[in-house]
């Protein structure tokens, strides 16, 4: 059995049904915040972005402690990275460029300045769809916030 598959299959799994049900539990506290009739509708606006903003960078974060984990815990995940100049670097990536990593594969921005090596790949594929439908959502619940509430002020 491919122990490293196994584990990275299923961290990816718990990560991605993590992921959709914070933003889930985050798109509800958005809409009944706004609805409190607390802010004047830009605030409401603006409110939700900058929401939605902090549930996708969480989002990140939850994808970043998974390739931390992978690779620090189990040694089931390793990347290539190139340092300055398009050098490989030599010293081993931290939680930080875990996070970087993942906020550019979440984006979909696919850089290649970090390579995922092995079995990791199918976790770095994952967030990328995964990215994809949650930012997707995301601007769906924002064109359905501003039909409800652009031009009320």
């Amino acid at each position: 059995m491919n122990m490293p598959l196994v584990a990275t299959v299923l961290t990816t799994l718990v990560i991605v049904a993590i992921c959709v049900l914070v933003h889930y539990e985050g798109l509800r506290a958005l809409s009944r915040w706004v609805t409190l009739d607390i802010l004047p509708a830009r605030g409401r606006i603006v409110t939700i972005i900058f929401g939605l903003i902090l549930l996708h960078a969480a989002e990140i974060w939850i994808f970043a402690a998974g390739y931390f984990w992978l690779e620090s815990a189990t040694n089931y995940a390793d990347f290539l990275h190139l340092g300055y100049r398009n050098e490989l670097a030599e010293r081993p990536m931290t939680l930080f460029d875990h996070g970087y990593y993942s906020a550019v594969v979440y984006t979909t921005l696919g850089f290649g300045d970090i390579v995922p090596v092995g079995a990791i790949r199918f976790l770095t594929g994952t967030e990328a769809v995964t990215g994809l439908g949650l930012i997707t959502w995301s601007a769906s619940f924002v064109f359905i916030e501003m039909q409800r509430y652009w031009g009320r002020d």
